[in-house]
C-alpha cells in the first residue's frame, strides 16, 4: 500500500505525551531513532509506513484515520474564514493553512471563533444602524450554531452513545423485529412507561408526562416517527449521565446551548438505536446504499437512513465517506455533515447548481448528479424531496430536500451510479460550496461576486452578469 506524505506531529505528540513517555522511550517503541521522531513531531520529516504500522500495531492507531476529514473540515472553515475582506486580501496557500489546522488547531478555532464573533456584530451593526448598541450577546454565536459546530468538529460521531444504543439494540433484537413493537415493549417493561395517543387538539409530536408514566405520541405521525420518539425517550431515561458528562467536557456557552446539545445527543442516541451501527453498515454495504430498501429493512424514514449513513465514523469500522444535508424550499441548509472532502459553507446559501435544488421539482424522484468542485474534486449526489405532516389534507405540510452523497471514488458503492457514465467529463457538472467563496469566474448562475474578487463593470456591454470578475 502507498502512502503520501502525512505530517503528522502533533498526532504523535500527543499520543506519546498520553502515554507518559519521553522521546526516547517512545522512539524506542517505534523501533526508530529519538532524532527521527524529534524531526516528525516537529513536521520537518513525514511519517513512513513503518512507522505508521508500528502506531497501528504498538498503540491501537487506526492507520485510516490519520490526517483525515477532521483536518479537512478545519481546512475549510479556516479558508472560508480567511476568505473575508476584513483579512485585507491574505492569501495563504493550500499548503500553509493545511500546517496550521494540523499543527495549530487551537489557534485555528480561535480565529474562526473570533471571526464569527465579528460577522454577527457586523449584522447586528447593519441592522441598527441608528442605534450603536454593543453587548455580549452579539459577540457569542447562536445556541444552535454552537451545537451545530460542535457536532461537525467531533465528526458527528458519539462512540459512547453510538455503543451504548448498539448493545441496547442487540439485547431488544431491533434488526429482526419490528422496531416500533419493541421500543414500547422497552418502555413499559423496564420503565413502566404506557405509550398513548396524544389529544387530537394537540399539536405535538411526542409529549411526557413523568408523573403518570405515559409517552404521549402523535397517531397521524409516520411509524418511522413515533419509533424515533420512543427511542429518544429511552435516551433521555437511560443515558441521562452519559450525556451530562458529554455535555460537561464539552463545554457550552449558555443553558440554552447545552439544552439544545442535550437534544441533539438523545436524537443521536434514538437513531443509533433504531439503525443499530455494525448491523446498519452492513446492510448498507449488502444493498449498495440504497435508501428506500434500508429504509423498508429497518422500520426507518429516508432521512433517518441517510444521516446515519453520515455517521458511520466509527474508528476501525468506518463505512463510506458520505455528506448529508438537508434544504428547505428557501436553500436554508437546516442539517449539515460531511464526512468527505465536500464541506458545506457555514454563511451563505448553497450551489444553485447542486441537484438537492432539483428534487422539489419532481417529488418522489431519485436525482443523481455527477459534480465537480473547484478544486477538481470529483462528487455522487443523490437527492430527493420528502414531506413531513402530521395531520389530514388542511394541516400544514413541511417539504424539505435532503442529498447525499460521495467521492467519485467510492461512487462504485452506491446502486445510483449504475447508470451513469464515468468516464465522461462533460458529464460532471461544475458545482460550487457557496457563491461568496466560490473561484469559478465564468458560472452563469452566480448570485454575488466572490469576496477575493475584483469587479469590472462595461457599460457598453453586458453579459450573463453585469460586471466581469478578474
Amino acid at each position: 500500500m502507498a502512502y503520501s506524505k502525512l505530517f503528522i506531529g502533533r498526532r504523535v505528540r500527543e499520543l506519546r505525551e498520553a502515554s507518559k513517555a519521553t522521546q526516547a522511550v517512545f522512539a524506542e517503541r517505534l523501533g526508530i531513532s529519538t532524532s527521527y521522531l524529534n524531526q516528525i513531531e516537529n513536521n520537518q520529516r513525514p511519517v513512513s509506513a513503518a512507522v505508521l504500522l508500528a502506531l497501528a500495531e504498538k498503540f491501537n492507531v487506526d492507520i485510516a484515520s490519520i490526517g483525515g476529514s477532521d483536518a479537512d473540515r478545519l481546512l475549510s472553515a479556516l479558508s472560508e474564514t480567511l476568505a473575508d475582506p476584513v483579512f485585507g486580501g491574505v492569501s495563504a496557500g493550500f499548503q500553509e493553512l493545511k500546517l496550521v489546522a494540523q499543527n495549530a488547531p487551537s489557534f485555528a478555532h480561535a480565529l474562526i471563533t473570533c471571526h464569527q464573533a465579528y460577522r454577527r456584530n457586523s449584522e447586528q451593526l447593519a441592522s441598527f444602524d441608528d442605534q450603536l448598541i454593543r453587548t455580549n450577546a452579539f459577540a457569542e454565536p447562536s445556541p444552535y450554531e454552537e451545537v451545530r459546530d460542535f457536532f461537525h468538529f467531533v465528526d458527528n460521531y458519539i462512540d459512547e452513545l453510538d455503543r451504548a444504543a448498539e448493545h441496547l439494540a442487540k439485547g431488544l433484537g431491533v434488526s429482526d423485529r419490528d422496531v416500533g413493537t419493541a421500543l414500547a415493549d422497552h418502555l413499559e417493561k423496564h420503565h413502566h412507561v404506557r405509550i398513548a395517543r396524544a389529544g387530537n387538539g394537540e399539536r405535538v409530536i411526542r409529549r411526557f408526562d413523568a408523573s403518570a408514566r405515559v409517552l404521549y405520541l402523535n397517531s397521524y405521525s409516520p411509524a418511522p416517527t413515533r419509533s424515533f420518539q420512543m427511542a429518544f425517550q429511552i435516551g433521555a431515561l437511560e443515558q441521562r449521565a452519559e450525556i451530562d458528562a458529554i455535555i460537561e467536557r464539552a463545554r457550552f456557552r449558555t443553558v440554552e446551548a447545552a439544552e439544545i446539545g442535550r437534544i441533539g445527543l438523545q436524537n443521536y442516541f434514538a437513531c443509533a438505536l433504531m439503525l443499530p451501527y455494525q448491523s446498519f453498515l452492513l446492510t448498507a454495504k449488502e444493498l449498495r446504499h440504497d435508501l428506500h430498501l434500508l429504509a423498508v429493512r429497518f422500520g426507518a424514514s429516508l432521512e433517518q437512513v441517510a444521516h446515519r449513513l453520515s455517521t458511520l465514523q466509527r474508528s476501525g469500522l468506518k463505512g463510506v465517506a458520505v455528506f448529508f444535508a438537508r434544504i428547505d424550499r428557501a436553500g436554508n441548509i437546516t442539517k449539515r455533515h460531511s464526512a468527505s472532502k465536500l464541506q458545506f459553507a457555514r454563511y451563505g446559501a448553497a450551489c444553485p447548481l447542486w441537484n438537492a435544488h432539483q428534487a422539489f421539482e419532481t417529488p418522489g424522484r431519485m436525482h443523481c448528479q455527477l459534480a465537480e468542485t473547484p478544486d477538481g474534486v470529483r462528487y455522487l449526489s443523490i437527492a430527493t424531496e420528502i414531506t413531513k405532516a402530521d395531520g389530514g389534507f388542511g394541516s400544514p405540510h413541511r417539504r424539505y430536500a435532503i442529498a447525499l452523497g460521495c467521492e467519485i471514488s467510492d461512487a462504485g458503492d452506491f446502486v445510483y451510479a449504475d447508470r451513469l457514465d464515468f468516464g465522461n467529463s462533460s458529464a460532471f457538472e461544475p458545482i460550487g460550496v457557496s457563491c461568496r467563496i466560490c473561484a469559478r469566474l465564468d458560472c452563469i448562475q452566480r448570485a454575488i461576486p466572490p469576496l477575493k474578487s475584483t469587479i469590472t463593470v462595461d457599460h457598453n456591454r453586458r453579459s450573463e452578469l453585469p460586471y466581469t470578475l478578474c
